[in-house]
């Protein structure tokens, strides 16, 4: 072998080693870049995945949130109903009472009301005619044994209303008709009424 067949042999020995360095580098190089893209991809997947999950955690949240307040409105409603009803067959049970019962509902009204014992006492046209000596009189009697001045007397005015009465003295006047009764019952009792029904 003479020296240009072993310069020549030296180079291409050094090619092939230059070679087989640039593969094994170029091989390293990408084994590093495709470990690093696994990476980045696992780490963008379960970063998503989280995201996922707090979204769906969020929104679950949400929707008992609001089921839980649609539920809380229902029974709410609910209870609201059964208090109305309740005080409906109140006012309808009053309006439905007749006779003696009726007397003595008025009566007990009309001297509740009396401040001084001497008011008229104000009913409608038909319950003026049926009843009106008869719920004055049995009013007078209740206030004198309470030791009072029982000396309401019927007004001969007839009121606009359908049941109950008006007690007046000069320009004060009481109403206790039937509908002004259950309109302050309900504002004044409905509470009680509710915790009486769900307590």
């Amino acid at each position: 072998m003479n020296g240009i067949d072993k310069i020549t042999a030296r180079i291409e020995n050094d090619a092939v080693a230059d070679a087989a360095r640039i593969a094994q580098q170029t091989h390293d190089t990408c084994q590093t870049i495709k470990a690093e893209g696994e990476k980045k991809a696992q780490d963008s997947y379960w970063e998503r995945f989280r995201q996922g999950v707090a979204a769906t955690e969020d929104r679950v949240q949400r929707l008992a949130k609001t089921a839980d307040m649609e539920a809380r409105k229902s029974v709410l409603s609910f209870k609201q109903s059964i208090v109305a009803e309740a005080f409906d067959k109140a006012e309808a049970k009053l309006n439905g009472l007749s006779g003696e019962e009726y007397v003595a509902f008025l009566a007990a009204l009309a001297a509740r009301a009396a401040a001084t014992g001497t008011e008229e006492i104000v009913l409608n046209g038909a319950d003026r005619k049926a009843y009106g000596r008869k719920v004055v009189d049995r009013a007078n009697a209740a206030l004198r044994a309470a030791g009072k001045t029982g000396k309401l007397t019927l007004s001969d005015r007839e009121g606009a209303f359908d049941r109950g009465l008006i007690c007046r003295q000069g320009s004060v006047s009481v109403n206790c008709t039937v509908e002004a009764l259950m309109a302050q019952a309900r504002e004044d009792m409905a509470s009680d009424v509710a915790a009486e029904l769900f307590g």
